[in-house]
């Protein structure tokens, strides 16, 4: 009985010691609460589980869709254009002659109709690219066409789909009357096997708590010209009560061609870098990558800033280090000059 006692005793032992060894290999994690995504608002952050990357505004869902950047007509016979309103930012650079135009990106809003949609150009393709954009545009520069051509972005030109996703409107002549809905941006994606997932790349912001608090000097009133024609030139008011900035285009207030809802903004962001004229047709080489100085609007204030390109992204920097903008919608004007192609607060 002793023998059989001390067996069992010492099969026991060996029984707890496995348990213990199984107990090491596999030990029981702490489970410890969500970190607060990079660059996610403070006051966001205790309210919305998710944010948008482009505006800052929190969500109850995961934004997921891939930035989808279209380029948009803004020649006079081109204006009202649709979409605007809805994207979460726009840039505004030169092409050819005194003319600019977009690179409107949407992601947080989707629109049901854009446009007109005009031909692409290299810098603009490398802000999509930044951005991991899907780019929409309708034509190319030779250089445009090569790198589109090359698949350097995902992209969907009305070259090749003029007719079946990019409709012609019979109310406005070409080229100002090119035209694609969401929906067929979707189609397209789909049948060039372009996936329409992954969100792009965030910026940081303030929360609106800090917003409350943004100081500079004032700027009420704001004048971009292109040239002395002002057929491009924009001005930017601030409207206390909303908080937000409105833009005008040839003394009219830029608005959705449908839907007459406002542009209304945010974040000013205007820079200044090296334009070149490049050809006899006028085409431009813009620098995007350098870096240099540039104005931060917000909350009717004004700060000098820098300017960086960081992975694509232009983003605004002092002392190196990147500025957040307010929780909304950014308008990004690339200028060759701030001294001479800004007014702040003019007469």
């Amino acid at each position: 009985m002793k023998k059989w006692a001390v067996a069992v005793a010492a099969f026991l032992l060996l029984l707890s010691g496995c348990t213990n060894k199984e107990t090491v290999k596999r030990p029981i994690k702490e489970e410890k609460p969500d970190q607060k995504p990079e660059n996610k608002p403070d006051d966001v952050a205790k309210v919305d589980p998710y944010f948008y990357p482009l505006t800052g505004i929190g969500t109850s869902t995961k934004p997921d869709d891939r930035a989808i950047a279209v380029m948009i007509n803004n020649h006079p016979k081109a204006r009202p254009q649709s979409g605007l309103s809805k994207a979460d930012i726009v840039y505004e650079v030169l092409a050819e002659g005194d003319i600019t135009r977009f690179v409107a990106v949407f992601q947080s809003e989707k629109p049901a109709n854009i446009g007109p949609v005009r031909s692409a150009r290299d810098y603009y393709i490398e802000i999509a690219k930044g951005l991991d954009a899907l780019y929409i545009a309708h034509g190319w520069s030779e250089e445009a066409k090569k790198m589109l051509e090359d698949n350097y972005v995902d992209n969907i030109n009305g070259i090749v789909y003029d007719g079946t996703l990019f409709k012609r409107s019979k109310a406005r002549k070409a080229p100002h009357n090119s035209y694609i809905t969401y929906e067929n941006i979707l189609k397209g994606a789909k049948q060039k096997n372009y996936s329409i997932k992954g969100s792009p790349p965030s910026f940081k912001f303030l929360s609106e708590e800090d917003r409350k608090e943004i100081t500079g000097r004032d700027a009420a009133l704001v004048k971009v010209s292109y040239s002395r024609g002002g057929i491009s030139d924009s001005m930017y008011e601030y409207d206390s009560k909303l908080g937000k900035y409105k833009r005008f285009s040839g003394g009219e207030q830029s608005v959705d061609l449908e839907t007459k809802e406002p542009v209304l903004l945010d974040n000013l962001f205007i820079i200044e870098t090296t334009h070149k004229i490049i050809d006899s047709v006028g085409r431009r080489d813009i620098d995007l990558q350098s870096g240099g100085k540039g104005y931060l609007l917000q909350m009717g204030k004004v700060n000098e800033v820098e300017w960086a390109n960081v992975n694509g992204r232009i983003v605004p920097v002092k002392n190196g280090v990147e500025v957040p903008f307010a929780q909304g919608k950014t308008w990004v004007n690339v200028v060759p000059s701030l001294q001479k192609n800004v007014i702040l607060n003019p007469n």
